[in-house]
Parts: C-alpha cells; structure tokens; sequence
C-alpha cells in the first residue's frame, strides 16, 4: 500500500507538470522555450482544423476503446474486497467511487494537457514528446517509472491467477515454487514483448477494444441475460419489464461488439 501510494502521487505530479508546461507554453510553436530541443520532428505539435467535428471520425473509436481500458480492474476487485478494513459493501462503495473518480481526473488532465500541447503527434507514451533537457518533465519520467514499477504487482498477480485458472490448477498445486515458475515464465515473455513492442498507444488500443469493450459491454450483458432466461426457464416469476431490459441490454452488447471491431480495425490498420 505505501508504496502504491507513492506511484500514485507520481502520476499525479506528472499531471501537474504537463499542466504547467501547457499554461507556460513552453512547447508552443513557433517560439516555444523547448520546442527547437525535441529529440525529433514527429513530436513537434501539429493542430487540424476539423475542430469539434473531427470526433465523428471512425478513428475516435480507438480512443472509445483505450477509454474502455482505463478502467478495467475487473480482476483485482475481489483482493481489494477481502483485504479492506472493516469490509462492509458500504465502505466497499466508497472505496470504488473515490478511487475511480481521482483516476478519471487524472486521465482527464493528462489526456487533455497532452493533446493540447502537442495535438495530433502525440506519441504513444506522451512523456517522449517532452524535451530530455526538460527538467520538470525529466522527474516526470522518473515519477512514472516508479508508478509502473510499484503498480505493476497489483496487475501481475491478476493475470497470474487468471493464468492458473484458465489452466485449471487445483489450489493445492499452487505451492511457492509452482507460482514461481509461472511468475518467472510470465515475466520472461511479457519482458521479451515490451522489448519487441514500441507502440504503446498500439497495445491500449487492442486491449481496449478487445478486453475492456468485452469486460464493459459485452459480458455483463450475457450474464444478465442468461439469468433472466435461466429464472424464467426454471420457472420464476420474471417481470415483462425485465424480459424487455434483457433484449435492451442484448442490443448493448452488440453495441459493444461494434464499438470494438471499428476500433480494433483502426487501430490495427494505423489510423489512430
């Protein structure tokens, strides 16, 4: 927890500091302090004239989608449950809604800082448009890395056990040295992909589309109909009212499927 904590206050600091560096101008062409010191042309801001209307573009599905990743903690919930004090669904509530109202502030503010600092050529990884001479935006860099490396247990464990789940183990096989082997499998070929991989608007975008649109839209919406069928079918009494929201959400998991194949060829075929 302390040391979540500390990541925690890293991004925010990094929102800050992007802040800062907008309201400063500091990157503003043509005369911006930083802009004649990026590392590359690709990172020099660069604005359309669409305006509001470019959000009909078929591309701003890719952003729906890597919005739909930005909230998936689906799998880390039941952990959190158990493990808080004085575990009452009340208090369980607050939990939820404050932490996901503080990381929808900090995603507003660091989406938000970026693109209207850089615009289109934002990069994947937002903090490689800043100037390595930059110094506030340099202990930005070091104020995430630690948030990613601080965070990134919570994460693991998650896709650990869902590992071991979807492969069947028993818990009386999930000994320290079998977990190890698993742990240390994992890593390797996670490593091996992040080194491979640089795009990382590329990997939101398909986790988005894919994990998050199906997590959000399209499981919730097959689970709730399966028990209205299944009440009904064994009898129960089930409302015409409910009979009509389980069509209604059926048509948002379609919703959904859409929402994610549009986003998903996008983002594959590089019109992000």
């Amino acid at each position: 927890a302390p040391f979540s904590l500390l990541g925690i206050c890293g991004m925010i600091y990094t929102a800050l500091a992007m802040s800062l560096r907008y309201l400063m101008k500091s990157y503003a062409l043509p005369d911006g302090k930083f802009v004649s010191k990026l590392s590359s042309p690709q990172y020099t801001p660069s604005f359309g004239s669409k305006g509001a209307a470019a959000v009909f573009h078929p591309s701003s599905l890719v952003l729906l989608c890597m919005l739909s990743a930005a909230f998936v903690a689906h799998y880390i919930a039941p952990k959190f449950y158990v493990e808080l004090y004085d575990n009452t669904v009340s208090r369980f509530n607050i939990l939820t809604f404050s932490s996901f109202a503080i990381s929808m502030v900090i995603f507003l503010i660091v989406a938000s800082m970026g693109f209207l600092t850089f615009g289109s050529n934002c990069d994947g990884l937002i903090l490689n448009n800043y100037s390595s001479e930059d110094k506030i935006m340099g202990f930005s860099r070091v104020a995430v890395a630690m948030s990613l490396v601080f965070s990134y247990p919570l994460v693991f464990v998650g896709a650990r056990d869902g590992v071991l789940d979807l492969l069947n183990i028993s818990k009386s096989k999930r000994t320290n040295a079998n977990l190890n082997k698993l742990t240390i499998t994992l890593l390797s070929c996670i490593t091996a992909l992040a080194l491979k991989v640089k795009d990382l608007s590329l990997v939101i975008a398909l986790a988005g589309s894919v994990l998050g649109v199906s997590l959000i839209y399209v499981f919730p919406a097959l689970m709730f109909r399966s028990a209205v069928l299944n009440q009904k079918k064994d009898g129960g009494d089930v409302s015409n009212a409910l009979l009509m929201e389980a069509k209604l959400v059926t048509l948002s998991g379609i919703m959904g499927i859409g929402m994610g194949a549009v986003g998903l060829t996008m983002a594959l075929t590089g019109k992000r």
